[in-house]
């Protein structure tokens, strides 16, 4: 008995001790956990999940459309030198982008601002860094013509080639009701449809989705941070972003700080509004990761950098080491799988050189 009395007094004080450890770890799991689901619950607030695809009742995706937009989509032949596509600009490669500064259209003349990725594009408010575009079908029926982009003279052009390349017995059967189905309009729903199919589900959708392993504690740290010091208050959304005009440049001058070569007024060129000077279209933040130079003017070559330039320029606040990490990891989770029908070009076969349509 008195052996049995000191292994008692031994080892049940250590066994009191483990209990209480473990029940502490316990409790502090279920705290940690806890706020996941809290910080999850914010950002469900927030941001959206991506939809399937982008169609309205406006814009539909109809299987003749989005076919008939992606042949289109990758055929320099319309532009006025045929060496320009719309994939020119908008490479799969390079996930909806040129990875240039300014692109570059037809005769090799150079565009006026950055080349945003098409990819979730079609979710945004407005197209254009300016939003001078109401949606993708009207960017892409007004790159057809112009300077920039496709640089034929007008639309009787454009009119022409399409039925010079075969492509009439497709728009008829695309557009049936239409008495009239080659024409621009219907080449920028018919480029629309197909831009709206290419939607690209990420790890932060997941997320959103309820799978709170699919961001990294890093990427919640950065989530927390993006939501706390304000990035959210313009990024926000199913886009995370996309959805309103801002400065760019509230606190300082932003060419201080992405040391531009030259400084665009934005908005104010087309409006001419004192109120629009230096305002751009927030950009969607999706697959950002994947599409430097960043910034209109493409100024700007990594994503920490990037990060760094708008918190001072925009918040005033001047970010850790850290908190940029942080930042950049919750970025990288934005990052989604490029669409099969995109990663690979289409063939565009010989029927193309038919005949003109009478």
């Amino acid at each position: 008995m008195p052996a049995h009395g000191s292994l008692a007094r031994n080892v049940l004080p250590g066994l009191a001790r483990l209990i209480a450890v473990a029940a502490a770890l316990l409790a502090m799991t279920a705290e940690a956990q806890e706020a996941r689901q809290g910080l999850r619950q914010r950002a469900r607030q927030l941001f959206e999940a991506l939809p399937q695809d982008m169609a309205t009742k406006e814009f539909p995706t109809t299987p003749a459309r989005v076919a008939l937009g992606r042949k289109m989509f990758f055929d320099p032949r319309l532009s006025v030198d045929g060496t320009v596509s719309c994939s020119t600009c908008h490479r799969p490669g390079l996930y909806g982008t040129d990875a240039l500064a300014k692109s570059i259209g037809a005769e090799h003349r150079l565009n006026a601002r950055n080349a945003p990725t098409v990819l979730n594009a079609a979710l945004q408010f407005k197209q254009h860094w300016i939003g001078d575009r109401a949606n993708v079908e009207e960017q892409a029926m007004k790159s057809l013509v112009g300077h920039a982009s496709f640089g034929n003279p007008d639309y009787g052009v454009v009119i022409r080639k399409i039925k010079t390349l075969g492509y009439a017995g497709e728009f008829a059967q695309t557009f049936p009701d239409d008495r009239d189905p080659v024409k621009p309009e219907n080449w920028g729903k018919a480029i629309g449809a197909y831009e709206r199919t290419l939607a690209t589900p990420s790890p932060f959708d997941a997320y959103l989705n309820g799978d709170l392993k699919a961001l990294s504690s890093q990427a919640q740290r950065g989530l927390e941070t993006f939501i706390n010091i304000g990035c959210v208050s313009c990024h926000n959304g199913v886009a995370v972003g996309g959805s309103a005009f801002q400065k760019f440049g509230i606190f300082e001058d932003y060419g201080k700080e992405t040391r531009s070569q030259s400084i665009d007024e934005g908005r104010f060129n087309e409006t001419k509004a004192p109120a629009d000077k230096y305002v751009f279209k927030a950009p969607s933040l999706r697959n950002v990761a994947m599409t430097p130079p960043y910034f209109h003017d493409g100024s700007v070559a990594t994503l920490p950098q990037a990060v760094h330039v708008m918190g001072k320029v925009q918040l005033g606040k001047e970010l850790t080491d850290r908190e940029v990490s942080d930042l950049v990891s919750l970025l990288n989770s934005l990052t989604g799988d490029l669409p099969k029908d995109f990663a690979t070009e289409p063939v565009l076969t010989s029927r193309a050189f038919s005949a003109p349509t009478p």
